[in-house]
């Protein structure tokens, strides 16, 4: 049986000028769970659908802020590092892969791009604009636990991880506020209510995540499940 074909969008190096930059963590944990993975540099949107024909997944990684004129809003103070032509070209791909039902794993900035894609917005910064939040980018290293999530019972996150709460690493200062079109909370952070997890249910495969479980591949026990899970569901 074909190994699936995974897209991995890649974002910009922020030291470096005209560079991209990805973590290798992505790509080993899409290996880890039997899949092939391809790097997606940002392009034009027109091309995005075509980038698709080729590809089984598409996983939305992590990066930098998305802007709020996306979702309307005007810019707040801490937002840093919108990149335009990311935002459209990820949308882009949002549009076209759950136009076809594509099975979509969205990490982070992923997730919130997922979010706006469908309609939704975003809380801009949550140490400024969620009062008693706790720190949601604390300075740590990548594998480590930060906070604890409780993950809804019923949802698709819920049945691939077989838990109702785990620890998770944390580096967002953004987050998941106004739900975009079909997509429904799978986890929180249960100290602050931060939405930690969406999920749209009925699709194939369409899971986002607030941390980075790509992160622990080397602890496959944590969180490979969630990447086979989306490994298994590109197959069909």
């Amino acid at each position: 049986m074909r190994a699936p074909r995974l897209g991995i969008t890649i974002g910009y190096d922020g030291t470096r000028e005209g560079v991209f930059q990805l973590r290798q963590d992505y790509v080993r944990s899409v290996e880890q769970a039997g899949a092939l993975p391809f790097v997606l540099a940002p392009g034009r949107p027109a091309g995005a659908a075509a980038m698709l024909d080729a590809l089984d997944g598409l996983m939305l990684s992590g990066g930098a802020d998305v802007d709020p004129a996306l979702y309307g809003e005007p810019s707040h103070a801490k937002v840093t590092r919108v990149i335009a032509e990311r935002d459209a070209f990820e949308i882009a791909l949002c549009h076209a892969a759950l136009e076809r039902d594509l099975p979509i794993l969205a990490i982070c900035r992923g997730q919130q791009v997922l979010n706006v894609a469908t309609g939704g917005s975003l809380v801009q910064d949550i140490p400024s604009q969620l009062q008693g939040a706790l720190d949601h980018d604390p300075d740590q290293e990548r594998w480590q636990p930060a906070h604890d999530v409780a993950i809804e019972a019923g949802s698709h996150l819920r049945a691939i991880l077989g838990c109702d709460r785990t620890a998770v690493n944390s580096f967002h200062h953004q987050a998941v506020k106004e739900l975009g079109r079909d997509l429904v909370v799978s986890a929180r952070s249960p100290e602050d209510g931060v939405i930690e997890g969406i999920e749209a249910p009925g699709r194939r495969f369409v899971v986002g995540v607030q941390w980075h479980p790509e992160s622990f591949w080397r602890e496959p026990g944590r969180f490979g499940a969630l990447f086979r899970a989306f490994v298994e569901a590109s197959r069909s």
